[in-house]
């Protein structure tokens, strides 16, 4: 069958992780409507898995062969890619793909959408970038923020932005293999009998720094209880001095960026979430979805996902003393924890799919395909 639509990402991969996942979920779903094709810029290589995985599912992956500073010569070939496959839209993500990928697809003649996932300011050059993505997404055709509090911060757009929240694939969580949970429990030197997980790039904006020390008092009410960090990042080594710091090396872990972090997920007691700054959290969606009762921060676009004491507990950003008595109520009352953990699961199978996200996404290349961008000698 002859798809209706022909459409193309474009991202600067440097991992397989949310994002990327996001895309191939949705690939996925419109498959039935739609050729998905991906572009990534090359990223010292790094963009491989990622394309790798593009790839498993049947996809037209491609490394791009032009990148930073040949900014010029990357329009050109995102151009040329964008006609030959007669893409109907393309889907920018990032700074990066956002400011070339605007100019490419106007030289094809093809409306240009925005993702907007979140800003982190985790350090000066970052923060300048993400500056300027704000001021460029209003040039857009149409930007997507994946939660309504992440859109609430894009300016310059009335009339073209639109709310689509990130999805979940459930199915990934419906048979838990308890050999992880031994294979979580041989992280800890000290024996424990509940543990509490994380999962994040080791980032400022995530708020890991909160969480050890939320993690001290527990552990000083509760020696039983376990902490499992999942991730890497240019926090790792800060992490860890206060780990040590705080004497919760044995009950502190911080266990690496993990391929299979799906397989541990389903066997965690409890799922944190300590940040500061968010747009949609998918790793919160994964844990809610694995039927793991979550304590979060109400960052971002969290609150659109856990209703407070209802799918999940909420606590303001920053506050570690507060985050750890939510800890400790939650461990309190183990059909507490269960009631919690069913709903945010219910909730993220009602509202979180990529079903739902599918025809959202759908709608909206329908609406934008018969506004045809402006010539490509005025735009460039």
């Amino acid at each position: 069958m002859t798809a209706e639509y022909q459409l193309v990402h474009l991202t600067a991969s440097t991992f397989y992780g949310g994002p990327e996942r996001q895309m191939l979920g949705l690939a996925e779903a419109i498959a039935d409507r739609a050729r998905v094709s991906v572009l990534s810029f090359r990223e010292g290589g790094k963009c491989r898995p990622f394309l790798t995985e593009a790839s498993k599912l049947g996809l037209e992956a491609i490394e791009l062969a032009n990148d930073s500073p040949r900014f010029l010569s990357a329009v050109r070939e995102i151009a040329s890619h964008l006609s030959r496959l007669q893409a109907d839209a393309l889907f920018c993500h990032g700074y990066k793909s956002n400011l070339l990928g605007r100019l490419a697809a106007r030289w094809a003649g093809i409306p240009a959408i925005g993702v907007s996932r979140g800003w982190t300011g985790e350090n000066w050059k970052v923060r300048l970038y993400e500056t300027l993505d704000r001021l460029h997404l209003r040039f857009m055709d149409h930007v997507v923020g994946v939660s309504q509090a992440q859109a609430n911060k894009i300016i310059g757009c009335k009339g073209r932005l639109s709310v689509i929240h990130n999805a979940i694939d459930p199915e990934r969580f419906t048979d838990p293999d308890p050999r992880y949970r031994l294979r979580l429990e041989r992280y800890f030197t000290n024996g424990v009998c509940l543990i509490i997980g994380a999962a994040g790039r080791l980032s400022p904006e995530k708020g890991f720094d909160i969480l050890i020390e939320a993690a001290a008092e527990v552990c000083e009410q509760c020696p039983e209880v376990g902490f499992v960090l999942f991730g890497d990042g240019p926090c790792k080594e800060s992490l860890q001095a206060q780990i040590a710091c705080r004497g919760l090396t044995g009950s502190f872990v911080l266990a690496g960026h993990r391929t299979d972090l799906d397989k541990f997920l389903p066997v965690l007691d409890l799922f944190v979430q300590s940040s500061y700054t968010e747009g949609l959290p998918n790793v919160l969606l994964e844990a809610c979805a694995a039927g793991v009762p979550v304590v979060a921060t109400t960052a971002g676009g969290t609150p659109e996902i856990i209703d407070d004491e209802i799918s999940g507990w909420l606590v303001p950003p920053g506050n570690p003393q507060m985050l750890a008595e939510r800890i400790l109520d939650a461990m309190d009352s183990p059909q507490r924890m269960a009631e919690v953990a069913f709903n945010g699961r219910q909730t993220v199978l009602e509202r979180f799919s990529f079903r739902k996200q599918a025809l959202a996404y759908l709608q909206l290349v329908e609406r934008l395909r018969s506004k045809r961008v402006s010539a490509p000698s005025e735009a460039v």
